[in-house]
């Protein structure tokens, strides 16, 4: 079964990379999914040579074989459902097929579908319709009426249609063709403004040098037919002949975001091990087009570039970093020096969500000494709480596509260093816009359907493979377990299943097994003896099993400690004599030391709890990071890696700071979510001993002290873990590090995980046992009767019959100037105002954070 599984997942990597990698077609024809709505603009073009027939017929054609099953134009989400995109670029593809009298029966079945499922798709959308749908929505139901063509709501739908009609109305009225703040601006809408006279010369004004309106081409579509211009026609031209068929909805499109994108979706759906070699190759070009820009200069970006800059700056930023690239935070930092650009995404934060989204993930990867990122991260939080707060309660199909407002509650809700990568690639999988890539004008560009189902199915099988595996090592853990006496011990934590989870859902080493059980069963001995010294042995039995580990001698113990001893044993021959065979090392007396120190650490915090002894600040850090066995777990593990972990790094004086970083983080980590329960067992804690010496300092700002603390000290491990240049600790070793400080991240970021008995436990069903869910949608879609082909079709009354909408009416003054002031969340750039949601009160007593230093640097030299 598991060859059968490995044999198709190959056989799709090997199709993919044909398709995508390596084929001789124009990538982007299989990337990018084409534009329903702008196609079907294209298709309303006339020849102006012979005005009866269309000039890009291609495009017509393609209206005429792209209608979806249901009825509708548009693509799906990633679980077959459309979103309110599909609602105007349906009516578009209708009115260009009756403005060529051809197609009747997919009109017909076009207004079937609306009619069927206009409840659902614009159901949610009464308080928070996004500005783009206010705009296109009504203009094409105009558009459609005066073209004959007449689309019938249920009646409970009709105050919502009424209401995105005034919404419009104060939009044409608020807002000029093109102001500064209005993004995009009205005029990019302009195949869907009210057919009203608008100056052919504020047109040509306003086209770029490509000769499109705004890159848009529906925009430039109705551009051409208002004014004939012979650039917006050549741009046309350029386009049809680009995409034959269906065309985009933004052109020209930008090659390194398209190929960025592509790698950004494969390492999010954890499929990124089969394609090192394509993702390096882009990363590479990437790079060296930074570089070009960092010493050449770049041109200034254009208002209607802006988003679609930062979106890729920001995702080039944080997929370099992560590959070890060095790059500054000036390459997408530089919105924070534009004043009018902070003002237009304030302004326009909704359109701007999924930009400020990649900026947020952006300063996850934050070194030290980069304010710059600090100034981001603030700006970037804000904006996506003013989203989040002036849009309420939402319904999906409104936002910028669907579970949008999740995904940002999501991210802000569980820092990047909490989440385990192997879940983060299964919420991945199952999001239901895994399909887009950046917000057009009114509609995300997308990846193809082709492309997307592919790469969905590849990376189903292989979590899914991933999964078979995690099963058989867990049964192997839980019978070696077993074996040696530690499942039912008797006392303290059983976290055999824990342990496991941890180590398979935060590395990227599907087929280590190796690496994996050693891990999890040093972890699975630390949490037993941890807790034989914490709550079940004697003194007398602690003295006993600290000198036997330090003598390597289990005569004269019995009981607990000698079952905790010759497991031990067990497990450090086992790992010694693998190392021996493979890498043809002899590490066992490094294995006994680093267990040796970490017995003795144990027992020197036992006797502290049992006396009044208080140690200083470093004295109990200097024995905390060696108790909390982050490195007793990790550094063995290493020596079976590619390239591995040299043997003298085992030893104490030969710790990196990447090791001596991870042993200090995750006993504060621990020591913030436990300081109230060791108070009560006596036991001594890092907060603790804070106030003590600091007695003007209450818990809350002890805690926060530490925090910030911790916020220093995971900037410094993340330099030093991507970076090189910082230890000769290899790549596959620093990321081992990272992935074990991800582990207590998750464990102690806002309760102590790891000592209950129930909170993981729906993770762990994810992330071993539960297969992939793509699921059908709640309510499925409906689809009318056909009409009978026979005698004429039946018209319905328009919207704008039921509610008198009349076109005449409608006549915005666009000589009104900018609307007032608006009551808005301010996005200041301040760096002391950050969301409350993500860190701790600020302290009221002045707690100098250049005094870690010191301190951390005397325990970790």
């Amino acid at each position: 079964m598991a060859f059968s599984s490995q044999s198709s997942i190959q056989t799709l990597v090997k199709e993919i990379k044909k398709e995508m990698f390596m084929g001789k077609e124009d990538p982007y024809s299989s990337f990018i999914a084409p534009s329903a709505y702008d196609t079907a603009w294209l298709a309303m073009v006339p020849d102006p040579d012979k005005p009866s027939l269309p000039m890009f017929k291609n495009c017509l054609t393609w209206v005429l074989n792209s209608q979806k099953e249901e009825g509708l134009w548009g693509e799906y989400d990633g679980h077959g459902m459309p979103t309110i995109e599909c609602l105007p670029a349906t009516i578009a593809c209708m009115i260009a097929l009756n403005k060529w009298n051809v197609g009747e029966e997919l009109i017909q079945k076009g207004l079937a579908f609306i009619e069927a499922n206009a409840k659902k798709l614009l159901g949610g959308v009464y308080n928070s319709c996004p500005r783009w749908f206010v705009i296109a929505f009504p203009g094409m139901m105009e558009l459609a009426r005066i073209n004959g063509l007449q689309i019938i709501y249920p009646d409970r739908v009709k105050p919502v249609v009424m209401e995105i009609f005034c919404k419009r109305q104060d939009i044409l009225n608020r807002e000029e063709v093109v102001e500064k703040y209005s993004y995009p601006p009205l005029l990019s809408y302009l195949e869907a403004l009210p057919l009203y006279n608008v100056n052919p010369e504020v047109i040509t004004q306003h086209l770029c040098m490509d000769g499109s309106l705004f890159q848009s081409p529906s925009a430039t579509a109705s551009a051409f037919m208002a004014t004939g211009n012979k650039a917006c026609l050549e741009y046309l031209q350029s386009l049809v002949q680009r995409f034959s068929a269906g065309v985009p909805a933004v052109y020209p499109i930008d090659e390194e975001l398209t190929k960025l994108c592509m790698v950004n979706h494969i390492k999010r759906m954890g499929i990124a091990e089969h394609f090192n070699q394509e993702i390096e190759g882009v990363l590479e070009q990437v790079y060296r087009s930074y570089m070009k820009r960092e010493h050449e200069g770049s041109e200034p970006v254009t208002s209607i570039a802006m988003a679609q800059q930062l979106y890729k700056d920001s995702m080039a930023f944080w997929l370099l970093r992560m590959h070890g690239y060095n790059v500054s935070p000036g390459h997408f930092c530089w919105f924070l020096n534009d004043e009018e650009m902070l003002q237009c995404i304030e302004e326009n934060h909704e359109y701007f969500s999924s930009v400020m989204l990649n900026v947020y993930r952006a300063t996850d990867l934050m070194f030290p000494g980069e304010h710059e990122l600090e100034e981001a991260r603030s700006f970037s939080v804000k904006s996506l709480q003013k989203t989040l707060l002036s849009t309420g309660t939402i319904d999906q199909t409104s936002s910028p596509f669907p579970n949008f407002h999740a995904l940002i509650k999501h991210e802000l809700r569980f820092p990047w260093i909490t989440r385990l990568d192997h879940l983060e690639h299964r919420k991945w999988i199952e999001e239901k816009n895994l399909s887009a890539l950046w917000m057009g004008k009114t509609s995300f560009q997308r990846l193809s359907s082709p492309c997307i189902n592919k790469l969905k199915e590849l990376a189903v099988q292989n979590y899914e493979f991933r999964q078979s595996i995690y099963r058989r090592e867990l049964d192997e853990l839980t019978r070696w377990s077993r074996r040696w006496g530690l499942t039912d011990i008797g006392f303290g934590r059983e976290k055999t299943g824990y342990c496991y989870f941890a180590i398979a859902a935060s590395t990227m080493l599907p087929h280590d097994s190796e690496i994996r059980l050693i891990v999890a069963k040093s972890a699975i001995i630390v949490t037993v003896a941890d807790d034989f010294y914490d709550m079940e042995g004697s003194l007398d039995d602690l003295t006993n099993l600290t000198d036997a580990v330090s003598r390597w001698d289990c005569s004269g113990l019995e009981g607990y400690g000698k079952t905790i001893f010759v497991a031990l044993e067990s497990l450090l021959n086992e790992i010694a004599g693998k190392c021996l065979e493979q890498k043809g090392i002899d590490i066992t007396e490094n294995l006994r030391h680093i267990w040796k120190e970490t017995f003795a650490s144990w027992y020197t915090e036992a006797k502290w709890s049992r006396s009044d002894f208080i140690p200083s600040k470093e004295e109990y850090l200097k024995t905390g990071m060696t108790s909390i066995a982050t490195h007793t777990i990790s550094l063995p593990a290493a020596c079976f890696l590619n390239p591995s972990l040299q043997s003298d790094k085992l030893s104490p004086t030969h710790y990196q700071t990447i090791t001596k970083l991870l042993m200090i983080i995750p006993r504060l980590l621990n020591d913030t979510q436990s300081y109230e329960k060791e108070q009560e067992d006596g036991k001594k804690n890092f907060v603790l001993l804070h106030m003590k010496e600091n007695p003007q300092a209450d818990t809350e700002e002890s805690v926060a002290h530490i925090r910030d603390m911790l916020d220093k000290m995971k900037q410094e491990f993340l330099e030093h873990a991507l970076m090189d240049g910082f230890s000769d600790v290899s790549r596959p070793c620093r990321q081992l590090h990272l992935s074990c400080l991800k582990v207590f991240q998750m464990f102690f970021d806002s309760s102590n995980r790891y000592d209950s008995n129930t909170e993981m436990l729906h993770d762990i069903q994810k992330a071993i046992f539960a297969p992939i869910q793509i699921g059908e949608p709640e309510v499925p879609l409906k689809s009318l009767p056909r009409k009978s082909s026979g005698g004429p079709a039946k018209r319905y009354q328009t919207v704008a019959h039921y509610y008198q909408i009349d076109h005449p009416r409608i006549k915005p003054d666009f000589s009104i100037g900018r609307p007032p002031a608006r009551s808005t969340i301010s996005l200041t750039k301040s760096r002391s105002q950050h969301m409350n949601l993500l860190i701790a009160p600020k302290s009221r007593i002045l707690f100098h954070m250049n005094n870690y230093r010191p301190l951390i640097t005397s325990i970790i030299s």
